[in-house]
């Protein structure tokens, strides 16, 4: 069965040294944001290279690859996803639109979303409503909410940038770092298509911005902008 196939060439790539890295740098301990995640220590560029070896494999196996306790299965079966969506005609996008989005439980680390999220959820909503965007916002997951910012990089690509405006606001005050770090990171990429506006609504909202989130936002500002923003004046 395929499915096997590509987990035994993962497992081949396998290095316990890199599992350990993989491991702390995930924050799989007890109590951290991926506690419990299971790791081969396969990086990402050997994870690809084994997605594109099976880029024709069926829809079914991106599925069973999905569930896997395995972070770098996972992984691959994200990038088969991605291989197949840029190439499906449009039934066929909403069907792996539909299995990215019941599997959301799975895609439950940073760079599972960061490197799935707008190439695929994203593109898809380009000429499409939004509005699912904003109900995984509000999701109390973690990792749902950050798909919905980081797809909106596909918008800031088309210089779309009202959505990822629009939804900065609703996860402000979202109580976790790596929310933070993300809307950070899409604010300044909406920052380099239209720096005015970044620079507005940073002045306008950097009372209530987290630091991290203001620190992101900010970055490609120069020096003294960058300590204009950051003033703690009221």
């Amino acid at each position: 069965m395929e499915h096997l196939q590509i987990i035994d060439e993962l497992r081949a790539y396998a290095s316990p040294e890199k599992r350990e890295t993989l491991m702390y740098f995930f924050k799989t301990g007890k109590g951290q944001y991926a506690e419990g995640d299971q790791f081969l220590g396969v990086t990402v560029p050997q994870v690809r290279a084994v997605a594109r070896r099976h880029r024709a494999a069926p829809l079914d196996v991106a599925s069973q690859l999905l569930v896997s306790e395995w972070h770098e299965v996972r992984l691959c079966a994200l990038f088969l996803l991605e291989q197949r969506f840029s190439k499906a005609d449009e039934t066929q996008q909403r069907e792996i639109v539909d299995l990215y989005l019941a599997h959301t439980s799975y895609i439950n680390n940073w760079d599972l979303v960061d490197l799935s999220a707008w190439k695929i959820l994203g593109t898809y909503l380009l000429s499409r409503p939004r509005t699912l965007l904003y109900r995984l916002g509000q999701s109390t997951q973690l990792w749902e909410a950050r798909i919905a910012i980081v797809s909106t990089f596909a918008f800031i690509r088309q210089h779309q940038l009202d959505d990822t405006y629009a939804l900065a606001s609703l996860l402000m005050h979202h109580p976790h770092d790596l929310m933070h770090k993300a809307v950070g990171w899409m604010l300044r990429e909406a920052g380099k298509r239209d720096a005015r506006r970044l620079y507005h609504y940073v002045e306008t909202h950097r009372r209530e911005m987290p630091r991290t989130m203001l620190r992101y936002a900010i970055e490609h500002f120069s020096p003294e902008e960058r300590k204009q923003l950051m003033r703690k004046d009221a």
